[in-house]
């Protein structure tokens, strides 16, 4: 049966001294509850590192094995020095803060790059020797970036996941970071790459293409003869376990008494304590609540939970100086004998006073200045069993892309956060229970359980499209077999045109047919047997110029536009509004004028960037700029981007070669064999769309759905030429 593989830089225990030793005992993070039940089941294992053992003699550190083995987790022994510089060097002082959009937090000189990859080989080594065929590997989080692409190597055959906790900065403060290339790479050995949130998995794949120069299409990576995949999984909690602490008599009588008369309205933060979550702009608004609005004094109290977190960093002994500063100052200036204006609470608090607090809030306050998702406030959420409180969420926390019934800020404009305190602390009753009613219900559907069917399912299906495929020229023997057969009987010919019919131009008005490529079209046509289509992204004009006088069917940009025979009218098919294209074609000129050899293309819908006479470094360089600033620019509108061989094109949705597979094979008889010839990415979707006795060509090496592979335009000539009985 298959297994699952959990990898995580820490196994879901904790080690404690105990009365006969050390013990394990059972963390209680939402990674640990989502992964309990699909590591119990089908015999898996959790590979990770189980905590310090360098001061633990023989004896202890066999305990600790031995307890591993009962609990089917294997673990991975780090050093003090390995601690030191892979995880709090190089993961936590420079990936963090990078991943955080807190570049200045980073050493000038990034040092211990070395560590962080010894240690990710460590956890493959560990791995490799647990690992049997069929199992799934699922990786988790920036600590161990370079894992997959390490295991690929490894074990090339396995089904590997990972999945990024934390956010994924945009391509510019991304490409910022040393060895950033092997990062990625290291990412791209996973059969599927999950994120918290849609504008992360478009940074990472922005950050593909600018800095390795592979393009994505919407969902997926084709590099190095694979195919990745990219996914969406918003994690969740564990909902119904939240709900039922919040209902247990001590959890009501524990809030009760911290609500008190409710005379005194509850502010509540909990946050580790981490220069990320946002505390002293929180305070500050806070204290400019209690300056603004002099009739909350002693009406209102906060209570900030600060857990303590790398308490032996230099930045964050700085940062918890910076905010204990700040709640002196608040409790010094508005304090009373009878009301502490900020309860700070330093120190991490057990589960039961956790869920106190959040069924005590009238208003929880989640503030960070950046977070990849933050579970405390969907933790908030599923303990609200009375359904009321109000969650003032910060716009840059990943949860904010789920929960629309919050009360959003911006952390950095503290004014304006004070006044979205005022207004949580003053909504009427009827609307606060409509706003927490909204949010648990999608709380509650997309729990933490959800989120690890949901990655697992889609990495099932990542794992089957994501096979090595041989790049290599099917043989020309093979190739013959192949033709014979179809000459046989009734056939179907859909061709694509440059690259395929004729060799690439430096311009694309230079790849005019030439007479041998006229005769072998025009004796295909004159098979009775035989029906010919030219389908091409290249305008009506240039193709009735070119082969108009043919007897076959034309079909132009990528199949808008059509004409049957030569004496039938080019007919167009109904595309969506073009308002985009201005804006797009301005965009394409702006290129083109910076990039010497590079010209813009336009045609009735899409429109088209070519750089084939252009430098091939600058111009590679300028392409990769192009298809980024197209990717933002055309966010959310009804078009794609198109990469091909030295060209980029921008076309509407829905304007794509499989519409002419669908058309012409609908009505055809049933011994009619359909064959399509294409090299680039526009002729997958015609792949995609044939019959599946249809015979499908590619041309090059490129990665491709085909059933055949032909080596070059030479080659593809030649099969076209066997089909008519040649012998070249």
């Amino acid at each position: 049966m298959s297994r699952l593989l959990v990898v995580s830089n820490r196994l879901p225990v904790t080690l404690r001294a105990g009365e006969n030793g050390p013990e394990l005992a059972p963390s209680a993070g939402g990674v640990a509850t989502g992964l309990l039940a699909p590591h119990e089941k089908g015999d898996g294992r959790w590979i990770g590192w189980p905590g310090p053992l360098w001061d633990l003699d023989a004896a202890a550190r066999d305990s600790v094995v031995r307890q591993c083995d009962a609990l089917r987790l294997v673990p991975v022994d780090l050093s003090a020095e390995d601690v030191k510089r892979y995880y709090e060097g190089y993961s936590n002082g420079v990936l963090w803060p990078l991943f955080h959009y807190m570049s200045w937090q980073i050493p000038l000189d990034v040092p211990d790059f070395d560590a962080y990859e010894a240690v990710n080989r460590r956890f493959a080594d560990a791995i490799v020797a647990a690992y049997e065929p069929g199992d799934t590997i699922w990786v988790h989080d920036y600590q161990l970036l370079m894992l997959p692409g390490l295991l690929r190597e490894r074990v090339p055959e396995a089904r590997i996941g990972f999945f990024l906790h934390i956010p994924f900065p945009s391509s510019e403060l991304f490409r910022s970071l040393p060895n950033r290339e092997a990062i990625l790479e290291g990412m791209l050995g996973a059969d599927l790459v999950g994120f918290h949130t849609a504008a992360y998995a478009r940074h990472f794949a922005s950050s593909v293409l600018r800095l390795l120069g592979v393009a994505s299409a919407v969902d997926r990576i084709h590099h190095r003869g694979r195919e990745i995949r990219l996914g969406v999984f918003p994690m969740g909690v564990d909902a119904k376990s939240f709900a039922a602490t919040a209902a247990l008599p001590s959890v009501e009588d524990a809030a009760e008494a911290l609500r008190g008369d409710g005379s005194v309205r509850l502010l509540v933060g909990i946050d580790r304590l981490d220069y990320t979550k946002g505390i002293p702009r929180r305070l500050l608004a806070y204290e400019r609540l209690l300056t603004d609005h002099a009739e909350l004094r002693e009406r209102v109290r906060f209570v900030q939970i600060a857990v303590p977190s790398r308490e032996d960093v230099g930045a964050y002994q700085e940062f918890r100086a910076q905010a204990e500063q700040l709640v002196g100052r608040i409790n010094g200036h508005f304090g009373t004998p009878s009301w502490v204006p900020v309860n700070w609470i330093h120190r991490g608090l057990e589960r039961e006073e956790v869920v106190a607090l959040y069924r005590a809030a009238d208003v929880m306050v989640v503030t960070p200045l950046r977070d990849g998702m933050n579970l405390v406030a969907k933790e908030f959420v599923a303990s609200r069993v009375d359904e009321d409180g109000v969650l003032v969420l910060s716009e840059f926390a990943g949860v904010a892309s789920e929960l629309a019934e919050v009360l959003d800020v911006n952390p950095y404009d503290v004014a304006a956060t004070a006044v979205a305190y005022h207004r949580a602390l003053t909504l009427g009753a009827e609307e606060r229970h409509e706003r927490m009613r909204a949010l648990r219900r999608r709380v509650f559907r997309y729990d933490v359980h959800r989120w690890v069917r949901d990655f697992l399912a889609a990495l099932d299906d990542a794992a089957a499209a994501a096979a090595p495929e041989s790049t290599a020229a099917t043989p020309p023997a093979r190739l013959r077999e192949v033709a014979a057969e179809l000459r046989a009987g009734p056939l179907v010919l859909l061709l694509d045109y440059d690259g395929t019919l004729v060799p690439f131009s430096e311009t694309p008005a230079l790849a005019t047919p030439d007479a041998a490529l006229l005769r072998t079209l025009a004796a295909l046509a004159a098979c009775d047997r035989f029906e010919v289509h030219v389908v091409s992204g290249r305008a009506p004009e240039v193709l009735q110029r070119w082969l108009g006088e043919l007897p076959i069917a034309l079909h132009a940009e990528h199949g808008l536009w059509s004409r049957s025979s030569p004496d039938a009218e080019w007919c167009a098919r109904e595309i969506g509004d073009l308002g985009w294209r201005e804006s797009v074609i301005r965009i394409l000129e702006e290129f083109a004028a910076r990039t010497p050899g590079a010209l813009v293309e336009e045609k009735t819908a899409s429109v088209a960037w070519h750089w084939r006479a252009a430098d091939l470094d600058f111009g590679a360089r300028q392409a990769k700029e192009l298809q980024v600033h197209l990717s933002e620019v055309l966010t959310n509108l009804p078009v794609e981007i198109l990469p091909g061989n030295r060209v980029i094109e921008v076309r509407p949705h829905g304007v794509h070669k499989g519409r002419i597979a669908n058309e012409v094979c609908a009505d055809l008889p049933l011994d009619t064999r359909v064959v399509a010839i294409g090299d680039d990415r526009t002729d997958e979707d015609l792949f995609a769309a044939l019959p599946q006795d249809a015979i499908s060509l590619h041309v090059g090496p490129d990665p491709s759905r085909a059933r055949y592979r032909l080596a070059d335009v030479a080659a593809a000539r030649r099969f076209l030429g066997w089909l008519i009985g040649e012998e070249g």
